[in-house]
């Protein structure tokens, strides 16, 4: 994999910066030029992605584009590194967020935050013409999107997910290695990461999800210096409390219903549930297709209710105990308080509108 960045040669200020590791004999100034050249998008900016794209973007990667749906709260910012307590007052959106960072950390990349959910009928047009996928999601269900995606697009990408004080990581290239679909589906013993476990119910660790996101930038880089013969082609488990760590060979399942078959379950759309997010007592609700004038929204439920209502130009939150819920300019919702489907859309319907 190389890319090109026409006839630009990296300037006086670049090499300084870039010195230590063009100095990196798996680098060099050519794969420099290759990762100033090249471009990701990172789907999900939590405990993963912050750490992920703040060492992609200090090492010289040419284009980020950071896609999430979610705001910075307190309860982040013991893990997700680019985050400081005035982003969580503002309750800003963490792609936003993340974006004004890293743009104060190297303008030598381009950081564009899309506050969005990726879903079905948008996953190709927020992922395609880009060179990688680096996976900072939540659910598997979303993994699985991002799988089906990549795959129908041709584009490598790399999977993480941490809990408690373990993590996990692969790295998937079409046609290449094995796939998620061949890790989770079709085998007498599915790869499960704590199937029982999650944020919320066991915790996590900032170190793990460092460990674990600072091997998947470790891959990123190797693709796209072009140097794909350094990867290790491994699903990658630590544990960082008990010091364990494990690499086990990943084959590809010929009849893989995903790299096999082309059979796009979840990019199609006939696979995606509700979400209940990592880390609260939530459901999103998804509205494809709407949009809301927050402010007005924001005047009519302060009327309507005592409840308190704070809004800025990216989102409202009001509580309806013991109910809190947040809306978003595209009339998504994040419903805090229950993991009920059923309940969300009720609130939903009776305070937005059906």
């Amino acid at each position: 994999m190389k890319f090109t960045l026409g006839n630009k040669q990296m300037d006086a200020e670049q090499r300084e910066k870039y010195s230590r590791q063009i100095l990196f004999s798996g680098i060099g100034a050519e794969g420099q030029e290759n990762l100033l050249a090249a471009s990701a998008v990172l789907v999900g900016c939590g405990a993963l992605g912050t750490v992920a794209a703040n060492l992609l973007v200090r090492a010289g990667l040419g284009r980020l584009r950071i896609v999430d749906r979610d705001f910075v709260e307190l309860s982040n910012l013991q893990r997700q590194t680019l985050f400081e307590e005035a982003d969580a007052r503002e309750a800003l959106p963490k792609a936003v967020a993340a974006e004004r960072r890293l743009r104060a950390i190297n303008s030598d990349s381009r950081v564009e935050a899309i506050v969005t959910d990726l879903i079905p009928e948008n996953a190709q047009e927020l992922l395609g013409g880009f060179n990688l996928i680096v996976d900072g999601t939540d659910n598997f269900e979303t993994r699985l999107l991002l799988n089906d995606a990549a795959i129908s697009l041709d584009i490598p990408w790399i999977y993480a997910a941490a809990v408690a004080s373990y993590g996990v990581t692969f790295t998937i290239r079409p046609g290449h290695t094995a796939c998620l679909a061949c890790l989770l589906e079709a085998r007498e013993e599915p790869f499960t990461l704590g199937a029982e476990d999650t944020c919320d119910t066991a915790g996590i660790l900032n170190a793990a999800a460092g460990v674990i996101a600072a091997i998947q930038a470790a891959e990123t880089t190797k693709l796209l210096a072009g140097k794909p013969e350094a990867l290790h082609e491994r699903l990658v488990s630590c544990d960082v409390w008990t010091g364990k760590f494990q690499s086990v060979r990943i084959s590809r399942n010929p009849d893989c219903r995903a790299c096999g078959r082309r059979d796009f379950t979840y990019l199609n759309g006939n696979a995606q549930p509700h979400v209940t997010m990592c880390g609260r007592d939530s459901v999103q609700i998804h509205q494809g297709n709407r949009s809301l004038d927050l402010g007005e929204l924001g005047r009519r439920l302060a009327h309507a209710s005592a409840a308190e209502v704070r809004n800025n130009s990216f989102l409202l939150r009001f509580r309806v105990p013991p109910y809190e819920m947040t809306i978003f300019a595209d009339g998504r919702a994040i419903v805090k308080g229950t993991q009920d489907p059923a309940v969300a859309r009720s609130l939903y319907a009776r305070f937005i509108g059906a």
